[in-house]
């Protein structure tokens, strides 16, 4: 098992998860993370830190998109692992769906 990150981080960007990973396997877009699942070592504490519980185990339904999407871009973004604001307008784009087709930019964010 693996966690991945799913579109409802897209336009969110919240990176609380960040500080509490123990092996530093999150990658920053710049509008969204993703985890390196080959990195993940499946703790689950990242899950609960999410505000728009974006983070999703790789054994619920459908998910083999999502692991492949988040190891495509795990190897083109910068690592992060110190926690930045969210983007400008999260809350009100937090929760709406449809977000990986209206918003998602492959632009690389900064890391650190």
């Amino acid at each position: 098992m693996t966690y991945v990150v799913t579109d409802n981080c897209i336009a969110c960007k919240y990176t609380d998860c960040v500080e509490v990973c123990p092996v530093d396997c999150f990658y920053e877009g710049e509008n969204m993370l993703v985890i390196h699942p080959d990195e993940c070592i499946d703790c689950g504490v990242c899950e609960p830190e999410c505000p728009a519980d974006a983070i999703r185990p790789d054994t619920e339904p459908d998910m083999d998109e999502w692991v492949e999407f988040n190891r495509k871009y795990a190897e083109l973004w910068p690592c992060i692992i110190t926690r930045k604001d969210p983007l400008a307008d999260a809350e009100a784009k937090d929760g709406e769906t449809g977000k990986r087709e209206k918003y998602f930019s492959d632009t690389p964010g900064e890391g650190g």
